[in-house]
């Protein structure tokens, strides 16, 4: 049998994002090797005029396209992901091509519980479009498997290449987040709880590898700017250097699919203090791999920031917990191979 041909959309390679991150993971392990892929971007950061210029050029580009694969793969999310990526889907249906939607996004519950009754029955339409729907953690199998056929739905965790063994170094009290910079992912709570930890652990420093979406948070980490450093958008070495220094990984997202920075943090023996919310609890199990708090919560993440900074020896525990379990289950080379299973079995 030849290599299968896979049409795959999703946002743009540069975007910053974690979906744009997975698809780049699967580039850098030769997924292109293994089967006739091309790949469409239907949107990139700008304005608005830019992205729907983008997404127009996209479509227009994938109905070219079209004939030639055999499967098309969708990457969404929700909101104007998923909207943007039904109108890729009803054209893949017209043209009686497989569909796999690939859906990444954490808040989707929340995005369909504000649609009207007809735009829900819209999106079970849609949905139900897909031969098959793959999804990053069961509590998503289970919201799905309410809108459509749950045999339909995979629970399809993300990936990453891991890096060499090496020894990290606990008891430095460097604290790292990775992720869009943002009310959503916990930030407020954050400035919060380091303010207040700085005071007992002076020598403590927090990272903030991301994008401002909240210009406003802005003002408050400058003003704190003697143990709080804004990296900017890191990638590549520079951010495999960051997660190598850090004894300790923090992400207090509100709602989350999976996040390929905590995953990224695991295989690299962090210790990890997350929220219970999501994909994450499929990572992270409480006192094993990392620490779980409540989300909105500043007093249980300081909680848990207050126990791994007094306590390197359970770091060193949680951390190679962790990366002993990214080995085991997120190793982006046996993902490749059950994605390809999966394009088979449609």
């Amino acid at each position: 049998m030849g290599k299968y041909k896979v049409l795959m959309v999703g946002p743009d390679r540069s975007v910053h994002g974690g979906i744009s991150g997975v698809v780049n993971n699967y580039y850098a392990a030769g997924l292109d090797q293994k089967i006739e892929l091309k790949y469409i971007g239907t949107m990139i950061e700008g304005s608005k005029v830019r992205k729907l210029w983008r997404a127009m050029k996209a479509y227009m580009q994938f109905l070219v396209q079209l004939s030639g694969y055999d499967i098309v793969h969708v990457n969404m999310a929700s909101d104007a992901s998923y909207v943007r990526k039904s109108f890729f889907i009803k054209a893949a249906k017209r043209a009686r091509k497989k569909i796999v939607i690939h859906q990444h996004g954490g808040d989707f519950e929340g995005y369909y519980g504000q649609l009207s009754e007809k735009g829900k029955k819209r999106v079970k339409e849609i949905l139900s479009m897909g031969d098959i729907m793959l999804v990053l953690a069961p509590s998503w199998k289970k919201f799905f498997g309410t809108l459509i056929d749950e045999n339909k739905i995979i629970v399809f965790p993300d990936c990453i290449e891991m890096p060499p063994v090496y020894q990290k170094q606990y008891g430095q009290h460097k604290l790292l987040f990775l992720g869009r910079i943002c009310k959503e992912k916990g930030v407020l709570e954050l400035l919060a709880a380091a303010e207040k930890l700085q005071q007992k652990y002076p020598g403590a420093k927090l990272y903030l590898g991301g994008i401002f979406e909240d210009e406003k948070l802005k003002e408050q980490i400058e003003k704190n700017s003697d143990f709080i450093k804004y990296l900017g958008w890191i990638s590549g070495k520079e951010k495999q250097k960051y997660l190598q220094e850090s004894d300790i990984f923090v992400l207090p997202s509100y709602f989350e699919g999976q996040s390929i920075a905590i995953l990224e943090a695991m295989a690299n023996y962090c210790a990890i203090a997350a929220s219970d919310t999501g994909g994450i609890p499929q990572m992270i199990q409480q006192e094993e791999t990392g620490l779980l708090f409540e989300p909105r919560d500043e007093k249980s993440l300081y909680a848990a920031l207050d126990r791994l900074l007094a306590d390197k020896h359970l770091c060193k525990k949680l951390g190679n917990s962790a990366r002993e379990k990214a080995e085991k289950e997120f190793s982006i080379e046996e993902n490749m191979e059950e994605l390809l299973k999966i394009y088979g079995s449609i």
